[in-house]
């Protein structure tokens, strides 16, 4: 006959929804009725059961299990609200897998595997001491076998031989939330890497007992790679390539699943003053993130995810299945970049975000440029140039037609992350080398020539409204046809500019089968 002597060890109460089990009814209700108390199936001789176990582990410290309760789950970037009660609860989380077909950058669309319907997955927020019972659902339309392996569980497998689950069916297990931290959780079904490939990563957070300081604005954010068939910005629906990720050369390295899921209208926002916390993880499956904002610094970082904070830190590195909460205050209004600072996943890969401050200058924290003279080696001549009125993070943003609209805000983004630090933020260039944008009847001329020149670079001198420029201009080629046409459409309606005619992908397409074969295709590849 088993022993339940282990029911005797110091603990204070159990609750749940229906009423409170004290020590002395538990354990006769265990001898009499086991399956009702603990949801136990069986028990055989000499053993515990998984429920059981968990159960007297949070009786053994004499905690309180606080009821009941549905986990909310957040949507990348949102995370649902910090934990306000004080003691651990059972929280019940149910998580969908849903095979989806969705957008990966403009045009390219892509078949993914995804935890609750998105790339990442759901964000979980659970608090330290938690009874988690776990739900995980296959959808009935889905054609693979799932499981899920969370690093927050301590467990063989972290869960994933309790949670195998073929298409159309249910798995339950529970654990107890025993660790605080941020935690990735993926999938762990053969071939791992493929299905991780294909987005099945998200973040777990558990809450210290104590809770976390708090912030103005959570975000959430998650790095991952996607091997396609296709190169970076070939249109139509692009196919899991394994050479390539066996070989770990991705086409795309993005945040939150798709290029431009952070950018535009996607972008982040907060106010001067705001502090501002980032929830950040890598799903790999094969590269590290060097995660980066630039423009600031993150006065405290949470490496790893863990409890340890780490001071004023630039860029902080996050391994594939790794995790990292960063920390800063919003002090001057702009646009600031978030990067993988391996420049070529952000610039050419999509590795590249945008958190959008806004409020008062603060010119004694950042003074923006106040002047542009003139150098030829000798000393400076002290020549002032006109510098534009307009604050250098902002772009007026002018009265579009409604067609208009989503093409010129993934242009900005475009522009933002390629060209404003030649052209500068506010589209004047720089004199004597770099052409204005702003008011250019050469970018407002021959749309074909400008098309080009985007395409294929152009060097030497160029003459914009009268006066001479002369230098160099690298080739754009590696930016996909809808890029271009973003980019300049958005150009071509700011800064004084206007084209109420948008540019399309097809004329960018039809100008690059005049281009040189390298650079109609991505140099970074």
């Amino acid at each position: 006959m088993i022993s339940l002597t282990w029911i005797k060890a110091p603990w204070a109460v159990m609750c749940k929804r229906r009423g409170v089990i004290t020590k002395e009814s538990a354990a006769k209700k265990v001898k009499t009725n086991i399956v009702k108390i603990f949801g136990v199936v069986a028990l055989t001789a000499g053993a515990h059961t998984l429920w059981g176990a968990q159960v007297a582990s949070n009786f053994m410290d004499g905690t309180e299990i606080g009821g009941e309760e549905n986990a909310l789950l957040g949507k990348a970037p949102n995370v649902p609200p910090p934990i306000t009660r004080k003691h651990p609860a059972k929280v019940i989380v149910n998580l969908e897998v849903k095979e989806i077909t969705k957008r990966l950058a403009d045009g390219v669309e892509y078949n993914f595997w995804t935890f609750g319907g998105d790339v990442p997955g759901s964000f979980i927020r659970i608090r330290e001491g938690d009874l988690v019972e776990f739900h995980l659902n296959n959808n009935q339309n889905n054609k693979m076998p799932h499981n899920i392996d969370l690093h927050a569980v301590t467990g063989p497998g972290g869960g994933a031989a309790a949670s195998f689950t073929a298409p159309g069916h249910s798995s339950q297990f529970s654990f107890t939330a025993s660790t605080p931290g941020l935690y990735v959780y993926h999938c762990a079904t053969a071939p791992v890497g493929m299905h991780v490939g294909n987005g099945m990563y998200g973040l777990i957070l558990v809450e210290p007992k104590e809770g976390l300081p708090p912030v103005d604005h959570e975000y959430y954010v998650m790095q991952g790679e996607f091997y396609t068939g296709g190169k970076f910005g070939e249109p139509g629906l692009q196919s899991f390539d394994e050479d390539k990720a066996i070989d770990e050369r991705p086409s795309y390295v993005v945040f939150n699943g798709a290029v431009g899921s952070l950018t535009g209208n996607n972008a982040l926002t907060a106010r001067v003053g705001d502090r501002i916390r980032l929830f950040l993880g890598n799903g790999g499956p094969n590269l590290s993130s060097s995660f980066h904002v630039i423009g600031t610094i993150f006065d405290t970082v949470y490496p790893e995810g863990g409890s340890a904070a780490t001071r004023h830190v630039q860029t902080t590195a996050v391994p594939p299945g790794g995790a990292a909460i960063v920390e800063f205050t919003a002090t001057v209004p702009g646009d600031y970049a978030l990067v993988d600072h391996s420049l070529f996943r952000a610039f050419n890969k999509g590795a590249v975000g945008t958190i959008t401050v806004s409020g008062p200058e603060n010119k004694a924290v950042y003074s923006g440029k106040q002047s542009d003279n003139v150098y030829t080696g000798e000393p400076i001549t002290n020549v002032p140039v006109v510098v534009s009125a307009t604050p250098q993070n902002q772009v007026e943003v002018p009265n579009l037609a409604l067609n208009l609209r989503e093409q010129y805000a993934r242009g900005r983004a475009v522009y933002s992350q390629t060209c404003f630090v030649c052209h500068q933020p506010s589209g004047l260039g720089v004199p004597g080398q770099i052409p204005p944008l702003a008011k250019s009847d050469v970018l407002m001329g021959d749309t074909a020539g400008v098309i080009r020149g985007v395409l294929q670079g152009r060097s030497g001198e160029l003459t914009v409204n009268g006066k001479k420029y002369n230098g160099i201009m690298i080739p754009f080629g590696n930016l996909s046809d809808q890029q271009i046409a973003d980019v300049l459409t958005f150009a071509r309606n700011t800064w004084g500019n206007s084209d109420t005619n948008a540019l399309t992908s097809a004329e960018v397409q039809a100008a690059r089968k005049g281009a040189p074969a390298t650079l109609a295709t991505n140099p970074f590849e």
